[in-house]
């Protein structure tokens, strides 16, 4: 119990560090593209912690080299969809929709490992959806193109967090060298697609800011993943990772003067303080309904 308590705290803490993120990644993007700035985050990442952990990557198994592949190629996905999602919409919304890796994380457990999840998981998902629609649809019930850019990485941040949990349970890996081979994969991978013209930042903001976002926001954050996933499962990972939206949301405000509205505070309450509270509402069948109840009611409200 206490070393998943303290694998708790470490994702906590990487997760307010993916919350601030999305925001540098807008800062960055004024300057680079989307594939170069995703290059030059899990390169330079790669090569201080690289040095940092020499040891743990000259001496990396084959399994772990082979699980860092497969984890380095769902992360290419995620870190594409959001950079290029962050263009399309809202940062607030990136940060909302990556987040229902909460609600696609069991789906695919129970597709892939026949893995049940339980009964309040429905609730949880109808509640997650009406969330999503109230922050992503606008006066014509329509996403944001980036909105639906962003759904993808969503998917792929659950394929990554079922691959990791995997990983660290096999004797043969090193979890701290899992983390780091990761960036290099990531780092090689979008580099080597000649989409853009590579470009370094071009003044003293944006590259303080491409490098806390990679050196911290991947680095660090991939690695403290990587090394305390092993004392949790994929499924409480990814409940943990739903508070990035709210550290996402916070900076945002604060960094960038953006405002997501009532629709917005109303479906990001749905999607955050809802399901965590589902377990204990699960006893009480009249408070079951008025939840059922309450999803319709807040779209009437907000759209008709």
């Amino acid at each position: 119990m206490e070393h998943q308590r303290r694998a708790d705290l470490m994702l906590l803490l990487a997760t307010s560090f993916w919350g601030i993120s999305n925001c540098l990644t807008a800062i960055c993007l004024r300057d680079m593209q989307p594939l170069t700035l995703n290059a030059f985050r899990f390169l330079t990442a790669f090569v201080v912690l690289g040095f940092v952990f020499r040891k743990n990557v000259f001496h990396a198994s084959c399994e772990t080299v082979k699980y860092s592949i497969v984890v380095g190629l769902s992360l290419v996905v995620v870190y594409t969809s959001v950079t290029y999602g962050v263009i399309y919409t809202s940062v607030s919304n990136a940060g909302f929709i990556c987040a229902l890796s909460v609600v696609t994380t069991p789906i695919l457990e129970f597709i892939v490992y026949r893995k049940k999840p339980e009964k309040k998981f429905g609730v949880s998902m109808i509640l997650c959806l009406i969330g999503l629609a109230l922050m992503t649809l606008n006066e014509t019930l329509k996403p944001a193109f980036g909105d639906i850019i962003c759904l993808f990485a969503a998917v792929f941040y659950s394929v990554d967090l079922m691959v990791t949990e995997k990983a660290v349970a096999n004797e043969k890996v090193d979890p701290l060298a899992l983390g780091v081979c990761d960036l290099a994969v990531v780092g090689v991978l979008m580099l080597s697609v000649f989409l853009e013209t590579p470009a370094l930042p071009g003044t003293a903001k944006v590259w303080a800011a491409a490098l806390f976002l990679g050196i911290v926001c991947s680095g660090v954050c991939l690695v403290i993943q990587s090394v305390y996933q092993k004392h949790t499962t994929a499924s409480r990972a990814s409940l943990i990772f739903t508070l990035e939206p709210v550290f996402s949301a916070i900076f945002a405000f604060f960094l960038l003067g953006e405002r997501i509205g009532v629709k917005g505070y109303i479906g990001s309450a749905l999607m955050l303080i809802i399901p965590k509270q589902l377990a204990n509402m699960m006893e009480n069948p009249n408070a079951m309904w008025s939840i059922f109840a309450l999803g319709p009611a807040v779209l009437f409200v907000c759209y008709i």
